[in-house]
């Protein structure tokens, strides 16, 4: 398969490589001038779990392709969309007259409603998913992640089309297992609260990494995300249906944040994830907790710690 990664960020360069070792034909398209200023190697230092439970360490400079234009006849099969969720109304006005004949694959956080996020893009041409990877690049151009042995995907309400089907397959090729999500729009707003909740206890630290083995950070990032539910039902979602989802914040939460700080301070993959996000200047965090205030605002649904934490993450 012919793929095209949008953007050179975290998630697309480590599934990016992720699918191109399993043979794939995988570019990148990056804004004009970043060609130049992104080189054409990545160096990476990951922690690959596909194949070993407690990871294996990949140290490689891996060469890429990086192209600046992309024009409506080109011949990719797949575009593979991962960009903040903010970022996505810029994306899609870009993508939808260069969609060509390709399945693009959303991939990423959505608080709006899905068929509205992705803008102008036909919606015939969607697949929706959700990475099972993280990390960040250093101040030396170094990518540290990790890549979990799964990756998720969905569909809203239906069962997956042929396309759909065809970008599943090639994550499998890449040695990723499928976990399906029927209600996945259910499940993108389940896991924004949660990022929401934990990323607000970060931004007081400064960055999410500081809440790596640490108990009492942990546990009130999960009473902050405990206090979000109510704005899932104000939209109108079903919580039932996402019992193992919000099982954190349902179980006690000082046993939850007992077990999260011992794995994130002695299991290499728990860390890694965390640790990685380490730049205290990062947009997505802020950005992931203004909307879900501005939502919880909207519909008068109190949220009392995350107004607290306001002054974190609030405009400039």
């Amino acid at each position: 398969m012919k793929i095209l990664m949008f953007g050179r960020g975290v998630i697309a360069t480590i599934y990016g490589w992720a699918l191109h070792k399993a043979g794939h034909d995988v570019e990148f398209y990056v804004r004009p001038g970043r060609a130049a200023e992104y080189g054409d190697t990545v160096d990476l230092d990951l922690l690959d779990t596909r194949r070993r439970v407690w990871g294996q360490r990949v140290v490689e400079e891996w060469p890429v392709r990086l192209r600046e234009t992309l024009e409506p006849d080109h011949d990719f099969d797949l575009i593979v969309l991962s960009v903040s969720h903010h970022r996505l109304p810029e994306a899609t006005a870009f993508l939808a007259p260069r969609v060509g004949k390709a399945t693009v694959l959303v991939f990423g956080n959505i608080w709006t409603e899905p068929t509205a996020a992705i803008g102008p893009l036909p919606l015939d041409r969607i697949a929706w998913g959700f990475p099972q990877a993280g990390g960040g690049f250093d101040a030396d151009g170094v990518l540290h992640g990790m890549l979990m042995p799964s990756v998720i995907f969905g569909t809203l309400g239906r069962p997956p089309t042929d396309r759909e089907r065809a970008v599943r397959q090639a994550f499998r090729e890449a040695g990723l297992r499928i976990k399906e999500r029927p209600d996945f729009r259910g499940w993108l707003w389940v896991h924004f609260v949660s990022d929401a909740g934990l990323l607000s206890q970060g931004l007081r630290l400064g960055s999410l990494s500081e809440l790596a083995g640490s108990r009492t950070d942990l546990r009130e990032g999960l009473l902050n995300g405990r206090e979000l539910l109510p704005l899932l039902q104000a939209r109108g979602l079903d919580l039932r249906r996402h019992r193992v989802g919000l099982l954190p914040f349902r179980a006690p939460t000082w046993l939850t944040a007992s077990v999260l700080a011992w794995l994130t301070a002695h299991v290499a993959v728990a860390r890694v994830s965390v640790t990685a996000h380490s730049d205290p200047g990062a947009e997505e965090p802020r950005e992931v907790c203004r909307d879900t205030l501005a939502e919880a605002r909207r519909l008068g649904v109190p949220v009392p710690r995350l107004e607290a934490a306001e002054q974190y993450f609030a405009q400039a």
